[in-house]
């Protein structure tokens, strides 16, 4: 890529103003979950007996350490501060990297912009080292936004900017696996499909590496995390790693994209049948088949996470041996009640991630809208009652299935006692408002639909940390979040589900009000 670089900082300057609401979300939401996890740690754990105690617990737990990574300083504050950020957290940072570099690569090729771009005065690589460009901003600016949000929490400076350095890294990592799996498929959805495959192998070798297998863990960059100690005795020269890395993967990705044409993939497309199928005789058929790669990959991995998720709760009694800990466990009820306040946080957490499913699906909308295939739909004798309905259909429906599939499988995973599977339906109503306005955005202008990733964020801030950071409490109520009834730790209430409910109907009807009016495309 020496060569064939004219024009890139004008695409750069391009594709910040395009993802001037979908990054800084993201780069956001991650850094309001640092600090607060940094903020609210110090206090429980107050002296160096309490964290031994709790690391050496989480440690204990084969679930926990499969999860979240081992603690190798038992006695450090800020390993146990960010023992989830290190590693789980880690991998959301990947997937910012995979959203930027795919959507201004292979959604570019398979949309056309990418050859209307190159019909003008930039280089052959200006696009891929623009995509490049703009993840490793966002990715520097998540690093720095962690390192201070921990510095200010009162965590270690040096420890602090080598944590932030690492999540840098991954995030570099992630955008060059994106980068050589849009190389690898001509379709944007597949490339989505192999990026998070390729991170899920990844994740999956850590786990294995953690809790079995210890030179798994150096293997993969997710491993390299927890091995650099950067609240102890930080390895610096093993920051070298994610670069290197990334850099490898670029030079695979420029290498393949030699080999291929625009807007195709190194591995030809399989030709369809010669007539479609019955079953995609109607728009809702049409979108359901759109998305049902993205659910099945959706379901496993929720499935997963819950089935480990569950395993932690009955172990949460002996994570928590401090004096303190143990004063707030009592003046809860016992181990019983704390076992329910988790399954209410966990519940509360995996809903805000599957609202991310639902409004990936209303902007993958959008995306059909803009690139001009809503109309092709419409053009037949299909309405637009029935395709408002169809696209509404994959998002609520689907999220409310990931749900009940996130509920099973920590019920699953746990064994006995609280009830996950009502605790995580009592987040439907929230998830449903939250794709509602979701909808809402689509239906004023397609290109509104992008600013859902901001509306999700701000309810994260909001609902997920904004009594932590002290907002005001009628700021705090704008979130759906906050107002979901915590069970099974307190008694279920019918009368904020029913409002929530009925909320997310009106603001549809607005919706579609809205939609049968305006213009397409």
């Amino acid at each position: 890529m020496s060569r064939g670089l004219e024009g890139t900082g004008l695409l750069v300057r391009f594709a910040l103003r395009r993802d001037r609401v979908l990054a800084p979300a993201w780069v956001l939401a991650l850094s309001a979950m640092v600090v607060v996890s940094a903020a609210a740690t110090g206090p429980l754990y107050a002296t160096a007996a309490d964290r031994v105690a709790a690391a050496e617990a989480l440690n204990a737990s084969p679930a926990v350490v499969a999860l979240y990574g081992p603690i190798l300083d038992t006695s450090s504050l800020g390993e146990l501060s960010m023992t989830k950020m290190t590693v789980l957290y880690a991998v959301f940072v990947a997937f910012m990297g995979v959203v930027i570099v795919r959507r201004h690569t292979r959604v570019d090729e398979e949309t056309g912009r990418a050859e209307l771009v190159g019909a003008t005065a930039v280089g052959a690589n200006a696009p891929t080292a623009a995509a490049l460009a703009e993840a490793a901003l966002a990715c520097v600016a998540l690093g720095l936004l962690a390192a201070v949000g921990n510095i200010a929490a009162g965590l270690p400076a040096v420890g602090s900017l080598v944590f932030g350095a690492s999540w840098t890294g991954i995030g570099l990592v992630g955008s060059a696996i994106a980068l050589v799996a849009a190389q690898v498929s001509s379709s944007s959805r597949t490339v989505g499909f192999l990026a998070s495959a390729v991170i899920g192998v990844l994740y999956l070798l850590r786990a294995v590496g953690d809790t079995s297998a210890p030179w798994l863990s150096w293997a993969t960059p997710f491993g390299w995390g927890t091995q650099l100690s950067a609240w102890s005795e930080p390895r610096i020269w093993l920051l070298a790693g994610y670069p290197l890395l990334a850099a490898l993967l670029t030079g695979v990705a420029v290498a393949l994209r030699r080999r291929r044409d625009l807007g195709a993939g190194v591995v030809p497309d399989r030709p369809g049948p010669a007539e479609g199928s019955p079953r995609l005789r109607d728009v809702a058929a049409l979108v359901w088949r759109e998305q049902s790669t993205a659910l099945v990959g959706w379901t496993v991995g929720i499935a997963v996470i819950g089935v480990l998720m569950g395993s932690i709760i009955p172990t949460i009694g002996s994570m928590l041996g401090s004096g303190d800990a143990r004063q707030i466990i009592e003046a809860m009820g016992g181990v019983g009640a704390l076992q329910d306040v988790l399954v209410s946080a966990l519940a509360s957490v995996v809903a805000v991630v599957i609202t991310c499913y639902g409004i990936s699906a209303v902007t993958r909308a959008a995306g059909d809208e803009r690139d001009g295939r809503t109309e092709t739909v419409l053009a037949t004798a299909t309405s637009r009652r029935g395709l408002l309905l169809a696209v509404t259909a994959s998002a609520v429906v689907g999220a409310t299935w990931l749900l009940l599939v996130s509920g099973t499988a920590t019920a699953v995973g746990r064994g006995s006692g609280p009830d996950p599977v009502g605790a995580a339906l009592a987040q439907a109503p929230a998830v449903w408002l939250v794709l509602a306005l979701g909808l809402l955005l689509l239906s004023v202008r397609s290109r509104w639909a992008v600013a859902g990733w901001a509306l999700v964020a701000a309810c994260v801030t909001l609902g997920q940390v904004g009594e932590s950071l002290d907002l005001p409490a009628w700021l705090v109520g704008l979130s759906p979040y906050h107002h979901v009834p915590r069970y099974p730790s307190e008694s279920f209430a019918w009368g904020p589900e029913l409002v929530l409910t009925a909320l997310a109907l009106a603001v549809l009807a607005a919706g579609w009000s809205r939609y049968r009016s305006r213009d397409i495309g």
